[in-house]
């Protein structure tokens, strides 16, 4: 009998626990910032005005280069192993640092086709 209600306990856990993951979840989402350095695509960064201007007063000869279009969908994380000259740590913590204080994007208006 015992082992049934363990057996129970544990099939029925993750359907207890699951709101407060859930909640968990949406905390360290509204925690996060909108943009970063590691989890923000380059095209996005550069597409955006607030963000395009950060980047610009840190890394003008990257945003401005001929072959920014073929790490668009890469992050400034992801290439500075390429050019860790110019691309240093310093300065990808200092544009953090600027991204944090951005507000997150709108979230883009849902097409309805009815």
């Amino acid at each position: 009998m015992k082992r049934i209600a363990i057996a129970a306990a544990l099939l029925l856990s993750p359907l207890v626990a699951q709101p407060a993951l859930a909640d968990h979840h949406e905390e360290a989402a509204a925690a996060a910032p909108a943009y970063s350095t590691a989890d923000t695509e380059i095209g996005v960064l550069i597409d955006n005005p607030a963000t395009r201007e950060i980047l610009m007063r840190y890394l003008p000869d990257v945003v401005e280069s001929d072959q920014i279009d073929m790490a668009r969908s890469m992050t400034l994380v992801a290439i500075q192993p390429f050019a860790s000259d110019v691309i240093t740590a310093e300065k990808l913590a200092q544009i953090d640092a600027e991204l944090a204080q951005l507000p997150a994007p709108a979230p883009a208006a849902e097409e309805h086709a009815h």
